[in-house]
Protein backbone atom coordinates (compact mmCIF):
# COMPACT_ATOMS: atom_id res chain seq x y z
CA UNK A 1 0.00 0.00 0.00
CA UNK A 2 1.43 3.36 -0.99
CA UNK A 3 1.73 6.28 1.41
CA UNK A 4 -1.23 8.16 -0.06
CA UNK A 5 -3.63 5.25 0.45
CA UNK A 6 -2.29 4.65 3.95
CA UNK A 7 -3.00 8.28 4.87
CA UNK A 8 -6.50 8.09 3.37
CA UNK A 9 -7.35 4.98 5.38
CA UNK A 10 -5.96 6.54 8.55
CA UNK A 11 -8.10 9.62 8.02
CA UNK A 12 -11.15 7.48 7.32
CA UNK A 13 -10.56 5.50 10.51
CA UNK A 14 -10.31 8.73 12.49
CA UNK A 15 -13.51 10.02 10.91
CA UNK A 16 -15.49 6.96 12.00
CA UNK A 17 -14.02 7.20 15.50
CA UNK A 18 -15.00 10.87 15.82
CA UNK A 19 -18.47 10.04 14.53
CA UNK A 20 -18.84 7.32 17.17
CA UNK A 21 -17.77 9.72 19.91
CA UNK A 22 -20.39 12.21 18.77
CA UNK A 23 -23.09 9.55 18.57
CA UNK A 24 -22.57 8.72 22.25
CA UNK A 25 -25.03 11.54 22.92
CA UNK A 26 -27.78 9.33 21.48
CA UNK A 27 -27.37 6.85 24.32
CA UNK A 28 -28.95 7.05 27.77
CA UNK A 29 -27.44 4.72 30.37
CA UNK A 30 -30.08 2.57 32.07
CA UNK A 31 -27.98 0.05 33.99
CA UNK A 32 -24.20 0.12 33.57
CA UNK A 33 -22.36 -2.40 35.72
CA UNK A 34 -18.91 -0.85 35.47
CA UNK A 35 -17.15 -3.21 37.86
CA UNK A 36 -18.51 -6.27 36.07
CA UNK A 37 -17.40 -4.85 32.73
CA UNK A 38 -13.97 -4.04 34.11
CA UNK A 39 -13.39 -7.56 35.45
CA UNK A 40 -14.81 -9.37 32.39
CA UNK A 41 -12.48 -10.88 29.82
CA UNK A 42 -14.99 -11.45 26.99
CA UNK A 43 -17.68 -8.89 26.22
CA UNK A 44 -20.62 -9.20 23.82
CA UNK A 45 -22.08 -6.08 22.14
CA UNK A 46 -25.42 -5.86 20.38
CA UNK A 47 -28.18 -3.47 19.33
CA UNK A 48 -31.76 -4.68 19.62
CA UNK A 49 -35.33 -3.59 18.98
CA UNK A 50 -38.27 -5.67 20.19
CA UNK A 51 -36.27 -8.88 20.63
CA UNK A 52 -37.68 -10.00 23.98
CA UNK A 53 -38.75 -13.37 22.62
CA UNK A 54 -35.22 -14.14 21.36
CA UNK A 55 -33.20 -12.85 24.32
CA UNK A 56 -33.45 -15.74 26.83
CA UNK A 57 -31.99 -18.33 24.48
CA UNK A 58 -29.43 -15.86 23.09
CA UNK A 59 -28.09 -14.94 26.51
CA UNK A 60 -28.08 -18.54 27.71
CA UNK A 61 -26.22 -19.71 24.59
CA UNK A 62 -23.41 -17.20 24.99
CA UNK A 63 -23.21 -17.58 28.77
CA UNK A 64 -22.57 -21.30 28.25
CA UNK A 65 -20.02 -20.47 25.56
CA UNK A 66 -18.09 -18.24 27.97
CA UNK A 67 -19.17 -14.61 27.47
CA UNK A 68 -18.62 -12.68 30.70
CA UNK A 69 -20.82 -9.61 30.15
CA UNK A 70 -23.27 -8.20 27.60
CA UNK A 71 -23.42 -4.53 26.57
CA UNK A 72 -26.75 -3.84 24.87
CA UNK A 73 -28.24 -0.83 23.13
CA UNK A 74 -32.04 -0.97 23.15
CA UNK A 75 -33.36 1.09 20.23
CA UNK A 76 -36.85 2.15 21.32
CA UNK A 77 -38.27 -1.30 22.03
CA UNK A 78 -41.97 -1.40 22.80
CA UNK A 79 -41.98 -4.95 24.15
CA UNK A 80 -40.42 -6.17 27.43
CA UNK A 81 -36.83 -6.22 26.16
CA UNK A 82 -35.52 -3.29 28.24
CA UNK A 83 -37.10 -4.43 31.50
CA UNK A 84 -35.85 -7.98 31.01
CA UNK A 85 -32.29 -6.90 30.20
CA UNK A 86 -32.09 -4.43 33.08
CA UNK A 87 -32.78 -7.31 35.50
CA UNK A 88 -29.93 -9.49 34.18
CA UNK A 89 -26.87 -9.27 36.43
CA UNK A 90 -24.44 -9.78 33.53
CA UNK A 91 -26.02 -7.14 31.24
CA UNK A 92 -25.31 -3.42 30.95
CA UNK A 93 -28.03 -1.52 29.14
CA UNK A 94 -28.31 1.73 27.19
CA UNK A 95 -31.42 3.05 25.49
CA UNK A 96 -32.01 5.38 22.55
CA UNK A 97 -34.89 6.47 20.37
CA UNK A 98 -32.51 7.91 17.75
CA UNK A 99 -32.51 6.66 14.16
CA UNK A 100 -30.96 3.24 13.65
CA UNK A 101 -30.20 4.14 10.04
CA UNK A 102 -28.44 7.38 11.02
CA UNK A 103 -26.23 5.48 13.45
CA UNK A 104 -25.06 3.44 10.45
CA UNK A 105 -27.33 0.61 11.61
CA UNK A 106 -26.00 0.64 15.15
CA UNK A 107 -22.34 0.59 14.14
CA UNK A 108 -21.63 4.07 15.57
CA UNK A 109 -23.22 3.23 18.92
CA UNK A 110 -21.32 -0.02 19.32
CA UNK A 111 -18.03 1.54 18.13
CA UNK A 112 -18.44 4.05 20.97
CA UNK A 113 -19.18 1.40 23.59
CA UNK A 114 -16.18 -0.65 22.50
CA UNK A 115 -13.98 2.46 22.58
CA UNK A 116 -15.23 3.23 26.09
CA UNK A 117 -15.39 -0.26 27.58
CA UNK A 118 -13.73 -2.80 25.27
CA UNK A 119 -10.07 -1.81 25.21
CA UNK A 120 -7.81 -4.80 25.82
CA UNK A 121 -10.69 -7.28 25.90
CA UNK A 122 -12.04 -9.84 23.47
CA UNK A 123 -15.26 -8.43 22.03
CA UNK A 124 -18.09 -10.22 20.26
CA UNK A 125 -20.33 -8.03 18.10
CA UNK A 126 -23.57 -9.81 17.30
CA UNK A 127 -27.21 -9.64 16.30
CA UNK A 128 -29.68 -11.49 18.54
CA UNK A 129 -30.27 -14.11 15.84
CA UNK A 130 -26.57 -14.98 15.34
CA UNK A 131 -24.94 -17.93 17.09
CA UNK A 132 -21.21 -18.54 16.84
CA UNK A 133 -19.79 -22.00 16.24
CA UNK A 134 -16.06 -22.61 15.87
CA UNK A 135 -13.66 -25.56 15.80
CA UNK A 136 -13.97 -27.68 18.97
CA UNK A 137 -16.81 -25.50 20.31
CA UNK A 138 -18.46 -28.66 21.65
CA UNK A 139 -15.49 -29.32 23.95
CA UNK A 140 -13.59 -26.02 24.25
CA UNK A 141 -15.25 -22.85 25.59
CA UNK A 142 -14.77 -19.42 24.06
CA UNK A 143 -12.04 -18.43 26.58
CA UNK A 144 -9.94 -21.33 25.25
CA UNK A 145 -10.26 -20.01 21.70
CA UNK A 146 -9.39 -16.47 22.83
CA UNK A 147 -6.37 -17.73 24.78
CA UNK A 148 -5.10 -19.56 21.70
CA UNK A 149 -5.65 -16.48 19.53
CA UNK A 150 -3.68 -14.41 22.06
CA UNK A 151 -0.84 -16.93 22.05
CA UNK A 152 -0.84 -16.90 18.25
CA UNK A 153 -0.85 -13.07 18.14
CA UNK A 154 -4.14 -13.06 16.22
CA UNK A 155 -6.41 -10.08 16.89
CA UNK A 156 -9.49 -10.87 14.77
CA UNK A 157 -11.50 -14.01 14.03
CA UNK A 158 -13.62 -14.43 10.90
CA UNK A 159 -16.91 -16.30 10.58
CA UNK A 160 -19.19 -16.92 7.63
CA UNK A 161 -22.88 -16.33 8.28
CA UNK A 162 -24.79 -19.55 7.60
CA UNK A 163 -28.51 -19.06 7.06
CA UNK A 164 -30.46 -21.82 8.80
CA UNK A 165 -34.00 -22.73 7.80
CA UNK A 166 -36.75 -25.30 8.19
CA UNK A 167 -38.46 -27.63 5.76
CA UNK A 168 -41.63 -25.73 6.74
CA UNK A 169 -42.56 -22.12 5.89
CA UNK A 170 -41.66 -19.50 8.54
CA UNK A 171 -45.31 -18.76 9.32
CA UNK A 172 -45.69 -22.36 10.52
CA UNK A 173 -42.84 -22.03 13.03
CA UNK A 174 -44.36 -20.66 16.22
CA UNK A 175 -41.23 -19.78 18.15
CA UNK A 176 -41.51 -19.71 21.95
CA UNK A 177 -39.19 -17.67 24.13
CA UNK A 178 -36.28 -19.70 25.50
CA UNK A 179 -36.59 -22.49 22.95
CA UNK A 180 -33.67 -23.59 20.80
CA UNK A 181 -34.44 -22.12 17.34
CA UNK A 182 -32.34 -24.81 15.68
CA UNK A 183 -34.82 -27.48 16.71
CA UNK A 184 -36.81 -26.09 13.76
CA UNK A 185 -34.06 -24.37 11.75
CA UNK A 186 -32.07 -27.54 11.14
CA UNK A 187 -31.15 -27.10 7.45
CA UNK A 188 -28.64 -25.05 5.46
CA UNK A 189 -27.14 -24.70 1.98
CA UNK A 190 -23.85 -26.64 1.78
CA UNK A 191 -22.73 -24.80 -1.38
CA UNK A 192 -24.01 -22.03 -3.68
CA UNK A 193 -21.62 -19.34 -2.38
CA UNK A 194 -19.44 -16.82 -4.19
CA UNK A 195 -16.33 -15.21 -2.75
CA UNK A 196 -14.46 -12.12 -3.87
CA UNK A 197 -11.95 -9.85 -2.21
CA UNK A 198 -12.55 -6.17 -1.44
CA UNK A 199 -9.44 -4.45 -2.86
CA UNK A 200 -9.72 -1.39 -0.61
CA UNK A 201 -10.22 -3.08 2.77
CA UNK A 202 -8.89 -6.58 1.87
CA UNK A 203 -11.80 -8.42 3.47
CA UNK A 204 -13.52 -11.32 1.77
CA UNK A 205 -16.97 -10.63 0.36
CA UNK A 206 -19.21 -13.71 0.54
CA UNK A 207 -22.69 -13.97 -0.94
CA UNK A 208 -25.10 -16.76 -1.76
CA UNK A 209 -27.01 -19.37 0.20
CA UNK A 210 -30.78 -19.58 0.55
CA UNK A 211 -31.43 -15.82 0.66
CA UNK A 212 -29.59 -15.31 -2.63
CA UNK A 213 -31.41 -18.13 -4.44
CA UNK A 214 -34.85 -17.43 -2.97
CA UNK A 215 -35.00 -13.64 -2.84
CA UNK A 216 -32.25 -12.29 -5.11
CA UNK A 217 -31.98 -14.86 -7.88
CA UNK A 218 -32.44 -12.17 -10.54
CA UNK A 219 -30.02 -9.74 -8.86
CA UNK A 220 -27.39 -11.80 -6.99
CA UNK A 221 -25.04 -8.84 -6.57
CA UNK A 222 -27.62 -7.28 -4.21
CA UNK A 223 -27.96 -10.35 -1.98
CA UNK A 224 -26.84 -9.99 1.66
CA UNK A 225 -23.16 -10.25 2.50
CA UNK A 226 -22.29 -13.27 4.62
CA UNK A 227 -18.73 -12.40 5.65
CA UNK A 228 -18.37 -11.35 9.28
CA UNK A 229 -15.59 -10.63 11.77
CA UNK A 230 -17.50 -10.98 15.03
CA UNK A 231 -14.63 -11.60 17.46
CA UNK A 232 -11.90 -8.97 17.92
CA UNK A 233 -9.32 -8.25 20.63
CA UNK A 234 -10.27 -4.59 20.89
CA UNK A 235 -7.90 -1.66 20.78
CA UNK A 236 -8.84 2.07 20.87
CA UNK A 237 -7.38 2.40 17.37
CA UNK A 238 -9.91 -0.05 15.90
CA UNK A 239 -13.25 0.78 14.31
CA UNK A 240 -15.91 -1.17 12.44
CA UNK A 241 -16.81 0.38 9.09
CA UNK A 242 -19.97 -1.52 8.16
CA UNK A 243 -21.68 -3.80 10.66
CA UNK A 244 -19.10 -6.54 11.36
CA UNK A 245 -18.20 -6.99 7.70
CA UNK A 246 -14.97 -5.00 7.83
CA UNK A 247 -12.74 -2.95 10.12
CA UNK A 248 -9.89 -0.51 10.14
CA UNK A 249 -6.95 -0.93 10.34
CA UNK A 250 -7.54 -3.14 7.34
CA UNK A 251 -5.06 -5.82 8.44
CA UNK A 252 -7.80 -7.01 10.82
CA UNK A 253 -9.87 -8.04 7.81
CA UNK A 254 -7.39 -10.68 6.66
CA UNK A 255 -8.94 -13.47 8.69
CA UNK A 256 -8.79 -16.31 6.15
CA UNK A 257 -5.43 -16.73 4.44
CA UNK A 258 -2.00 -17.14 5.95
CA UNK A 259 1.33 -18.34 4.66
CA UNK A 260 1.08 -22.05 4.02
CA UNK A 261 -2.66 -22.47 4.62
CA UNK A 262 -5.89 -21.20 6.11
CA UNK A 263 -6.52 -19.29 9.31
CA UNK A 264 -8.87 -20.68 11.92
CA UNK A 265 -12.44 -19.53 11.23
CA UNK A 266 -15.97 -20.22 12.39
CA UNK A 267 -19.58 -19.78 11.32
CA UNK A 268 -22.46 -17.70 12.62
CA UNK A 269 -25.61 -19.81 12.52
CA UNK A 270 -28.33 -17.37 11.48
CA UNK A 271 -31.71 -18.03 13.11
CA UNK A 272 -33.73 -15.46 11.17
CA UNK A 273 -36.38 -17.52 9.40
CA UNK A 274 -38.95 -17.99 12.17
CA UNK A 275 -42.43 -16.56 12.48
CA UNK A 276 -41.05 -13.68 14.59
CA UNK A 277 -39.24 -12.37 11.50
CA UNK A 278 -42.46 -11.77 9.59
CA UNK A 279 -43.75 -8.95 11.79
CA UNK A 280 -40.60 -6.92 11.15
CA UNK A 281 -40.44 -7.82 7.48
CA UNK A 282 -43.97 -6.52 6.97
CA UNK A 283 -43.57 -3.29 8.97
CA UNK A 284 -42.74 -0.35 6.61
CA UNK A 285 -41.31 1.76 9.44
CA UNK A 286 -38.85 -0.97 10.42
CA UNK A 287 -37.87 -1.67 6.82
CA UNK A 288 -37.14 2.03 6.23
CA UNK A 289 -34.59 2.01 9.06
CA UNK A 290 -32.52 -0.82 7.59
CA UNK A 291 -29.81 -0.91 4.94
CA UNK A 292 -30.73 0.35 1.46
CA UNK A 293 -34.14 1.47 2.78
CA UNK A 294 -34.93 -2.08 3.84
CA UNK A 295 -34.29 -3.69 0.46
CA UNK A 296 -33.60 -7.02 2.14
CA UNK A 297 -36.72 -6.83 4.32
CA UNK A 298 -38.79 -5.86 1.30
CA UNK A 299 -37.70 -9.14 -0.24
CA UNK A 300 -38.85 -11.07 2.84
CA UNK A 301 -42.24 -9.37 3.08
CA UNK A 302 -44.93 -11.83 2.15
CA UNK A 303 -42.49 -14.76 2.12
CA UNK A 304 -43.91 -16.45 5.19
CA UNK A 305 -45.82 -19.10 3.21
CA UNK A 306 -42.76 -20.46 1.37
CA UNK A 307 -40.09 -22.83 2.65
CA UNK A 308 -36.43 -22.30 1.78
CA UNK A 309 -35.87 -26.06 1.78
CA UNK A 310 -34.77 -27.75 -1.46
CA UNK A 311 -33.29 -30.97 -2.76
CA UNK A 312 -29.75 -29.77 -2.04
CA UNK A 313 -30.45 -28.71 1.54
CA UNK A 314 -28.30 -30.34 4.20
CA UNK A 315 -29.28 -31.10 7.80
CA UNK A 316 -26.89 -29.52 10.31
CA UNK A 317 -24.82 -32.02 12.30
CA UNK A 318 -22.13 -29.92 13.97
CA UNK A 319 -18.96 -27.94 13.37
CA UNK A 320 -16.99 -30.88 11.92
CA UNK A 321 -19.55 -31.11 9.13
CA UNK A 322 -19.05 -27.42 8.33
CA UNK A 323 -15.29 -27.89 8.23
CA UNK A 324 -15.62 -30.91 5.93
CA UNK A 325 -17.70 -28.76 3.57
CA UNK A 326 -15.07 -25.97 3.59
CA UNK A 327 -17.36 -23.45 5.31
CA UNK A 328 -14.98 -23.05 8.27
CA UNK A 329 -11.49 -24.20 9.19
CA UNK A 330 -9.47 -25.48 12.15
CA UNK A 331 -6.46 -23.77 10.59
CA UNK A 332 -3.47 -24.45 12.84
CA UNK A 333 -5.52 -24.88 16.03
CA UNK A 334 -4.99 -28.51 16.88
Amino acid sequence: MNATNAIRLRLERRRWQVRAIRKRRDLDAVRVRKEAIKTSSILAFLTIQNEFIRLPFFLDYYRKLGVSHFLVVDNASTDRSAEYLADQSDVSLWQTDASYRRSRYGTDWLNWLKLRHGSGKWTLTLDPDEFLVYPFCDTRPLPALCEWLDQSDIRSFGAMMLDMYSDKPPDQLAYESGADPFDDLAWFDPANYTISRNPKYRNLWIQGGPRARAFFADRPALSPSLNKIPLVKWDPRFVFISSTHMLLPRGLNQTYDEAGGEKTTGCLLHAKFLDVMLEKANDPAIRAEHFASGREYDAYAGAGHSSLWGEWSRRYQGWTQLEDLGLMSKGSWA
